[in-house]
């Protein structure tokens, strides 16, 4: 027997509460994947048929697809038919990103259930921006079945400049957002899309500043490379060395915890490293290792590099400890490189540019400029902390 969890998320409440029933008579949309389950695990798109039926007409798959099968960067997943509902799936990465005016046409309402991972990068919540933007076009409500951000309510910058716009940042958000995926479609709807009918069935039992550890919920991994929620954790950071040549730990069983490259010198490295970080205050620490990619950067070849190990989920500081391993490797390999595009369908920009987002850091990082990286990770994100506390959801 499952137990009936403390902590309801969205979709749970929606159907165990009978919130269900206010909607039924509406054609149904629903954007979700495999990670959108209840604590029963459970499907939303199961749930969805049972309680809607005939009325619910259409899935939207995020990248990865509905499945999360499909591997990152431009690896599109195709229009089918769910299995197990015979639903269509129309997918929102690949063919088109965001829904064309058609399929609107064919429903009243469309819910979303996606579990983000906290950071600014990952492509769901700028899926999320584009299907609020064609909502709001043809009058459509949109519903936020909300789950929590799984690396909880800390904030880490840079803010993302307007220059630097693009699939993996359309609007000027942190790196590490701090927001859950409701709270996020507020911010959007206060800032672009005021005449957006917009609601948000909330979290029960939530509070904000939690880590996913700490709700007693099983994960289901959102995207292949996400298999554990710590993952989510570290991501923040380490997804920046996909704008670069080193592996972020794709093609391996700990994809982001460890990276590494063949011409990295562990020794040397290890030594740099023990100057900059103390596990004591930082919360984590690096270990020597060496591994073989299967797939990805670096394929079949020997890697030299770390794990990183994290002691103290609080004191981890994710964006920092990543941005200072990346300038102590640009500073002392000449063979460490950042990639050029296309990357996220971005063909003009730097890959790296558009993680990072920001013209000081980007700076700093390619030895042009010295700055206090504080003031940009920390200092500086008065205005969007005052920004947001008008409409938190959750204490």
């Amino acid at each position: 027997m499952i137990k009936n969890p403390k902590i309801l998320f969205g979709l749970d409440r929606f159907f165990e509460e009978g919130l269900y029933k206010k909607y039924q008579g509406k054609k149904i949309a629903l954007l979700c994947n495999q990670a959108s389950v209840n604590y029963k695990f459970t499907p939303a798109f199961i749930l969805f048929k049972k309680y809607f039926g005939k009325d619910f007409k259409i899935i939207f798959s995020p990248q990865h697809g509905l499945y999360s099968e499909k591997q990152a960067n431009m690896i599109g997943s195709e229009d089918s038919i769910e299995p197990f509902t015979q639903t269509p799936i129309i997918s929102l990465y690949g063919p088109r990103l965001k829904p064309e005016d058609a399929h609107l046409d064919e429903v009243d309402i469309v819910f979303i259930d996606l579990q983000d991972v906290g950071c600014r990068v990952y492509t769901y919540i700028w899926t999320l921006y584009l299907l609020m933007s064609v909502c709001e076009k043809k009058g459509k409500s949109l519903i936020i079945l909300d789950r929590p951000n799984p690396v909880g309510s800390e904030v880490e910058g840079p803010v993302l400049e307007p220059e630097y716009f693009s699939f993996v940042g359309m609007d000027s958000l942190p790196l590490r957002h701090g927001l859950t995926l409701g709270e996020l479609a507020i911010l959007f709807k206060k800032r672009h899309f005021k005449n957006l009918k917009l609601e948000v069935i909330k979290i029960k039992g939530y509070r904000r500043n939690s880590l996913f550890g700490d709700l007693k919920r099983n994960w289901v991994f959102p995207s292949p490379n996400i298999p554990t929620w710590e993952t989510t954790l570290v991501y923040s950071g380490q997804v920046l060395l996909e704008g670069t040549n080193l592996s972020e730990g794709r093609g391996t069983t700990l994809p982001f915890f460890i990276f590494g490259a063949p011409f990295l010198n562990i020794k040397e490295l290890k030594q740099r490293f023990d100057k900059i970080f103390n596990s004591e205050k930082d919360g984590f620490i690096l270990r020597p290792l060496l591994f073989e990619p299967w797939f990805d950067k670096w394929k079949g070849e020997k890697c030299y590099g770390f794990q990183i190990h994290i002691v103290d989920f609080r004191k981890f500081k994710p964006v920092k400890t990543s941005l200072l391993i990346l300038k102590t490797i640009r500073e002392t390999y000449e063979s460490f490189k950042f990639l050029k595009g296309p990357y996220e369908f971005e063909e003009k920009k730097r890959p790296i540019e558009i993680l990072i987002g920001n013209k000081a850091i980007i700076d700093w990082l390619e030895g042009k400029a010295e700055i206090d990286l504080n003031i940009y990770l920390y200092y500086n994100l008065k205005n969007y902390l005052e920004e947001i506390q008008s409409f938190l959801l959750y204490a």
